[in-house]
C-alpha cells in the first residue's frame, strides 16, 4: 500500500494525497502532519519510535466537508481511489487517483462561492520586456475562458477585478509574479515546468482545446497576443494534468481589449466598495450589496461582473437602461418574471458538473426543471423590444432536455446515485421488473414470517437481517423446544438462537440480487441521460447566460422601484451633472429621511462648469460621503442601473480613479504616505479628460507646508495638463484660493456650532469652509478634557502667529507666475 501511496505522490507533486483505505481516507508522513493542522485530525502510527510513520485519517463520508477546509487553507488534494471490488478481489486492491482539486479549479458546489466567479489565471511575465504581461483566465465551473496581454503596472488590477483563486506561472517567474500579484492582496501561486509556457508548447495545447481553430478568428492578432496566448496554453496544461474532462466545456478564447470597459484600478475597486465591503471581505455594505436582488447564483455573479467592469459604448448602455425601464414600468411582468426565475438554480455550473462526470441525480433534476421554465419566459417576453427582444430571441426553449430529464427521473431525487430509487416508474420496463421482484421478495418475507408463526406456534419468532448472515430466523432459547428440525441453526446471540432454511435462503438470493441489479440498472440510465445532457452543452450554456442577464436586468429594476430611483441620461460629453444625488449603501443602512442629498456639476475643460470642485469642510461633515457618492452613480450609471437622484446626466467616463484613505504596506516596507504618494502617482500619470479623479487628503501624511505644496501642485496638475472631472477633499484651507483658476471651485460641507456644539448639516454649497473644526471634531470623539483646552490655547496662539505681520523682506522677491499659497 505505501509503494500506491508513493506512487500517487510522484503523480501528483505538491498535493496532499487522501488515500482511501477502506471506509477511511488515510495521510501519511508530512501530508499527516499537514492535514492534522489542517483539519484539527489526531495524528497517530502503527509503529514506536523516532522513525515511526505519521498517520492521520477521517471517515470516507467526510470527504467533502474536509475539502472544504483544505481547498479554503489553498491546499491541493488529490483523492486515491480503491479501484478494484473488496467483494470480488483478494489480496491488496488497486488505488489510483481519480480526481485533482485545487483552488483554482474546484467545480463542485460545496467548494465554490454561488456569488463569485472561481478564477483560475495564468500569468507570463516576458523575458528581456518587463512592461508586457500575457495572461489568460478561465473559470472551469462555468466554461468562460479569456485572454490578454497587458502592461505590467496593470495586473495588479486585473487581479483585484478578477479576485482568482489561484494563479498559475513557470518556475522562474515565480518571484516576478509574486511581485506584480501582491498590489492586490495574498494570492496562491503555483508553479509549473517552464516549458509549459513556451510558445510551441503552450499553443499545441491550446490548439488540442479549440480543436484546431484559428486564433485569428478568435479575434487575436499574432505576434502581438502571444504572451496571451501562451498563458492560454499553460491553463489548458494544467486541466490537462488536473482536470481533463474540464477541456469539453472549452467551445472558445475570448480576446480582453482595454478600453471596452470602464477601467477601474485596484486602489479605486477598494476605496468605492464596488463588490466586497473593506471591514468584512463580503458583499453586504458594498454597492453588489445593494443592488443584488438576483434570484439565481448566474444572475448574483454576473452582477459583480457588471459593477466591476462598466459599459462605455453609449449604445450598449442605453440598451440595458431601456430594459430596466421597461420592468420598472411594468412591475406585473417582473414579477412573473422574477417568480420564473426563482427556480432555475445554478444552470452554468450544473452543466460543469456534466461535462466532468460528477453530475448526480439531482444536478440532473434541477437542470430539467430549470429548463422546463423557459418555455414560459420566452412568452413572457413575447412584446417585449429592444434587449429583452434580443435576449428572447436568443433564449432556446430546450423542450427536448426538459422532456427527456421529466420522464426519467422521478420528482425528489437522491444527491448520489448509489442511493438509488430515482427512474421514473414505467420509464425503462428492465428496471420495473427488477424493482418488482425486490420488493416483492420483501413483501414474501412478511409473509413467511407469518406462516411460520402459525406453523411452529412461536409468537415471538422474527425474520431479521444483517450484512454478515443475511436473512435469519430468530427464536428465543425459551422456545427452543418448538424449533423445527429442518430449521439450520446459523447464530447464537444472548437469549436466542438464529436459523435460516432452504427456502429463505434461496428468496434472500433473488431479492438481494435484484435490489443491487436494479441500483446497477439506474446508474447505466444515469449516465445515458447525462450524455445526452453534455452533448446540449452549448444550448444550455447560452440560456443559462441569457437567464443570467434577465436576472440582473430584473434585479436592477426591482432596487430601482423601491428606493425611488431615477433612469440617468447618457452622453459622449464631459458633464458629470446630478441633482439631489444620494450615497446608494448610506440611503440603504440609514432610516427613511435621515441622508440629506446634494447636486454636483461637472465639466471636463472647465467651460460649462467646473471640471474640478475643491470639497472643504469638517471631518465627519461627508466630504468622503459626497465625492464618493459621486463616483458610485457614475459607475452605476454606466453598468445600466438606475441611481439614486432627482436628476443625472453622466457623460461616459474611460478612467475611475478614486485614491480615498490609504494605510502602510508593511510587507513592502511602504509608509502611509509613500502609498499614497504612488497612487496619486499613477492617477496623474493615467488620468484622461474622459476620466473621473477622486481624491480625498492627498498630503495629509507629512509636514504641513510639504503636504499643502503637495496638493496644490496635484490640483494644478490636473487643472493645467490633464483636465478630467475631479473632486479634491481637503483640510488645506488655503487651497481655496485656486478657485482662481479656470475650472476650478469651492464647495463646502456646511456645519453649525450651537452652544460649543457642532452641528453637521451634511449640506454641500458653493464657498469655502473657513475653519477645519478639528479640535471640536476630538472632543466628540472623547478626547479628555484636559487635553481639547490645551489644544484650543494652542490653537489660539498658532492663529495669532499666522495673523502677525511679518517683516519686510530685505529686497523684493522675483516676480513668480505661480499664485502664492496664502494669498
Amino acid at each position: 500500500m505505501m509503494q500506491q501511496f508513493e506512487a500517487a505522490k510522484a503523480r501528483c507533486p505538491g498535493a496532499l494525497v487522501l488515500f482511501r483505505m477502506g471506509d477511511f481516507y488515510e495521510l501519511f508522513g508530512d501530508d499527516a502532519r499537514e492535514a492534522a493542522d489542517l483539519l484539527d485530525l489526531t495524528l497517530t502510527s502503527r509503529d514506536k519510535g523516532p522513525d515511526a510513520l505519521p498517520m492521520a485519517g477521517f471517515p470516507h463520508h467526510q470527504l467533502d466537508t474536509q475539502l472544504v477546509k483544505l481547498v479554503a487553507a489553498g491546499r491541493h488534494v488529490a483523492i486515491c481511489e480503491q479501484i478494484d471490488d473488496p467483494k470480488t478481489t483478494k489480496g491488496l486492491l488497486r488505488r489510483e487517483v481519480t480526481r485533482i482539486v485545487t483552488p483554482g479549479i474546484a467545480a463542485d458546489e460545496t467548494l465554490l462561492d454561488p456569488a463569485r466567479s472561481n478564477w483560475l489565471l495564468a500569468i507570463i511575465p516576458r523575458d528581456g520586456d518587463d512592461a508586457q504581461v500575457g495572461l489568460a483566465w478561465i473559470d472551469v465551473a462555468a466554461g468562460r475562458f479569456e485572454a490578454a496581454v497587458v502592461d505590467r503596472d496593470d495586473v495588479a488590477d486585473h487581479v483585484l477585478r478578477l479576485d482568482p483563486s489561484e494563479c498559475l506561472c513557470g518556475e522562474k517567474h515565480r518571484e516576478r509574479v509574486v511581485a506584480l500579484v501582491q498590489a492586490a492582496g495574498k494570492r496562491l501561486v503555483t508553479t509549473r515546468p517552464d516549458w509549459w509556457f513556451d510558445d510551441a508548447t503552450a499553443g499545441a495545447a491550446l490548439g488540442r482545446a479549440l480543436g484546431g481553430r484559428r486564433l485569428e478568428g478568435l479575434g487575436f492578432e499574432l505576434p502581438a497576443d502571444a504572451p496571451g496566448v501562451a498563458a492560454a496554453g499553460a491553463v489548458v496544461a494544467y486541466l490537462e494534468q488536473n482536470e481533463p474532462a474540464a477541456i469539453a466545456r472549452i467551445d472558445t478564447l475570448a480576446a480582453w481589449r482595454p478600453g471596452r470597459r470602464l477601467e477601474i484600478d485596484e486602489a479605486s475597486r477598494r476605496s468605492l466598495e464596488l463588490v466586497r465591503a473593506v471591514a468584512t471581505g463580503r458583499r453586504d455594505g458594498s454597492l453588489a450589496g445593494v443592488l443584488d436582488r438576483t434570484r439565481s447564483p448566474m444572475g448574483a455573479r454576473l452582477l459583480g461582473e457588471w459593477l466591476s467592469a462598466p459599459l462605455v459604448d453609449k449604445s450598449a448602455i442605453d440598451d440595458r437602461l431601456d430594459a430596466v425601464a421597461t420592468l420598472v414600468a411594468d412591475p406585473i411582468l417582473a414579477a412573473r418574471l422574477a417568480e420564473r426565475l426563482s427556480g432555475i438554480g445554478d444552470i452554468e455550473r450544473l452543466v460543469g458538473r456534466v461535462i466532468t462526470g460528477r453530475a448526480g441525480p439531482r444536478d440532473l433534476e434541477r437542470i430539467g426543471r430549470a429548463t422546463a421554465i423557459l418555455p414560459d419566459v420566452v412568452s413572457l417576453l413575447a412584446s417585449s423590444g429592444g434587449l429583452l427582444a434580443d435576449l428572447r430571441d436568443g433564449l432556446d426553449p430546450c423542450p427536448d432536455v426538459a422532456s427527456r430529464i421529466g420522464a426519467t427521473l422521478r420528482e425528489g431525487c437522491p444527491v448520489f446515485a448509489r442511493e438509488g430509487g430515482f427512474i421514473r416508474p414505467g420509464f425503462d420496463a428492465p428496471l420495473d421488473d427488477l424493482v418488482e421482484l425486490a420488493s416483492g421478495g420483501k413483501a414474501w418475507i412478511t409473509r413467511y414470517q407469518a406462516q411460520e408463526i402459525e406453523r411452529t406456534g412461536i409468537a415471538s419468532l422474527k425474520v431479521g437481517y444483517n450484512r454478515v448472515f443475511g436473512f435469519f430466523l430468530e427464536i428465543g432459547r425459551a422456545h427452543s423446544e418448538k424449533v423445527p428440525p429442518e430449521y439450520i441453526r446459523k447464530q447464537t446471540v444472548k437469549n436466542a438462537e438464529r436459523y435460516t432454511t432452504p427456502e429463505l435462503d434461496e428468496r434472500q438470493r433473488q431479492v438481494l440480487g435484484a435490489e443491487e441489479e436494479a441500483v446497477r440498472r439506474e446508474i447505466h440510465l444515469l449516465e445515458e441521460l447525462r450524455t445526452f445532457v453534455a452533448g446540449e452543452r452549448i444550448r444550455l450554456d447560452r440560456a443559462a447566460e441569457v437567464l443570467a442577464v434577465l436576472d440582473v436586468l430584473l434585479s436592477f429594476a426591482e432596487a430601482a422601484r423601491a428606493r425611488g430611483w431615477v433612469r440617468p441620461e447618457i452622453s459622449t460629453g464631459g458633464e458629470l451633472v446630478i441633482d439631489g444625488g444620494r450615497h446608494p449603501v448610506l440611503e440603504e443602512l440609514l432610516p427613511p429621511g435621515m441622508l440629506v442629498a446634494n447636486d454636483l456639476t461637472l465639466s471636463a475643460g472647465g467651460e460649462t462648469a467646473p471640471a474640478i470642485l475643491l470639497v472643504t469642510g469638517p471631518n465627519m461633515g461627508g466630504k468622503s460621503t459626497f465625492i464618493r457618492q459621486a463616483a458610485l452613480v457614475a459607475v452605476m450609471a454606466q453598468a445600466g442601473s438606475f441611481v439614486p437622484a432627482k436628476r443625472a446626466r453622466v457623460g461616459i467616463i474611460d478612467r475611475l480613479f478614486a485614491r480615498i484613505g490609504a494605510g502602510d504596506d508593511l510587507a513592502r516596507g511602504a509608509s502611509t504616505f509613500l502609498v499614497e504618494m504612488a497612487q496619486t502617482a499613477r492617477i496623474l500619470n493615467r488620468a484622461t479628460p474622459k476620466s473621473l479623479v477622486i481624491l480625498d487628503e492627498v498630503g495629509r501624511g507629512t509636514s504641513t507646508f510639504d503636504g499643502l505644496a503637495i496638493a496644490q501642485a496635484v490640483v494644478e496638475h490636473l487643472q493645467s495638463s490633464v483636465g478630467c472631472r475631479t473632486l479634491f477633499a481637503t483640510h488645506y484651507l488655503q487651497l481655496a484660493a485656486l478657485e482662481r483658476l479656470p475650472g476650478v471651485a469651492n464647495v463646502q460641507v456646511l456645519v453649525k456650532q450651537h452652544h460649543e456644539q457642532l452641528v453637521f448639516l451634511h449640506q454641500v454649497v458653493p464657498g469655502a469652509a473657513d475653519k477645519s473644526w478639528g479640535v471640536h471634531v476630538a472632543r466628540l470623539a472623547g478626547v479628555p478634557s484636559d487635553v481639547i483646552e490645551r489644544a484650543r490655547d494652542l490653537l489660539i496662539g498658532f492663529e495669532s502667529d499666522a495673523a502677525a505681520p511679518q517683516a519686510k523682506p530685505r529686497r523684493k522677491p522675483p516676480q513668480r507666475d505661480q499664485l502664492s499659497l496664502f494669498e
